[in-house]
This record gives structure tokens, sequence and C-alpha cells, in this order.
């Protein structure tokens, strides 16, 4: 029996050594230490524990490692305008999920990213989008993601 719990503000820091450790598995090298790290703990703490939060983590507590955690699944609701297939307007997104590698081929990212859909559901969101990773890509599919047409572009601002 795996156990997901919602994480919380105080479980920041192991939510961001996770995203190092998906990081590093997607580019093939650890990220450099840096603000980077202290912003997304920032983030954490001011969104997992508000009331009407559009931010949700759900994690897998590290078997007999107290504090630490093996995996994790995090989304955020995006507000958007309505359309026909979307009336509503609210989209979800999912990102940073990730197995510590000792803890890979349990189940544990499954069942994260099952809470986190329950999640989306309980709030009334059915549009959610993903970007996958090769490793990562059959899991999604097995829960029902699927491909999209259109493209998608990406315009990165330098820094003012």
């Amino acid at each position: 029996m795996i156990t997901v719990r919602r994480a919380g503000g105080a479980d920041a820091a192991e939510i961001v050594r996770l995203r190092g450790v998906m990081l590093a598995s997607m580019s093939g090298t650890a990220p450099a230490p840096g603000p980077w790290q202290e912003a997304a703990r920032q983030v954490l703490r001011d969104h997992l524990d508000a009331a009407d939060a559009t931010m949700a983590v759900f994690v897998v507590d590290a078997p007999e490692r107290p504090g630490v955690l093996a995996a994790c699944a995090t989304g955020t609701v995006e507000q958007r305008l309505g359309g026909p297939a979307n009336p509503d307007g609210r989209v979800g997104y999912v990102f940073n999920v990730v197995t510590d590698p000792g803890y890979r081929r349990r189940g544990y990212s499954r069942a994260c990213l099952t809470a986190l859909l329950d999640w989306y559901r309980d709030r009334g969101v059915r549009k959610i989008d993903l970007r996958a990773s090769v490793e990562g890509e059959s899991l999604y599919r097995s829960l029902g993601f699927a491909d999209v047409s259109g493209p998608t572009l990406r315009l990165s601002l330098p820094p003012s």
C-alpha cells in the first residue's frame, strides 16, 4: 500500500531537492545551486498552505527516512477565458513529477499523479496539460493524457 499525502510549506526544501533530481535527469547534469532554489522554496511556502490554493503537490515519504520525500507530483490551476470545449476556462498544468532514483519502479509517481488528478476533479478542472519527458510518457498516456494538435511556441524574454 502506497501512502500519498498533500504536501505543505514545510515540505518545500524536499520538493525543491526532488526538482533538482528531475532537472538533472532531463539534462544529464545536476543543476548548479543558486537563487532558483530559494525562489522555488518561497513559491511553495506561499502557495501550498493557502486556503484557496491554486497549486498542490502530492508526495510519498521515503520509507524509513523521516523528513525525506521519495516522490512528488506538482500541479497548478490557471484561469483563462472559457470557450466551447472548456466553458469555465480553468486549466490544470502538471509539472515536477519525479521519483528519487533509489525509489523508482515502485508506483510512487503514479500514486502522486493519481492523487493530483483527483485534486483537479474535486475542483471541477477538466482540462489538464503537461509536457512529458521520454521517461514519463508511458505513465501519462496510461492515465489518459494524449497528444494535442498544434505547435507549441515559447518566447524567453531577457532579464530587464
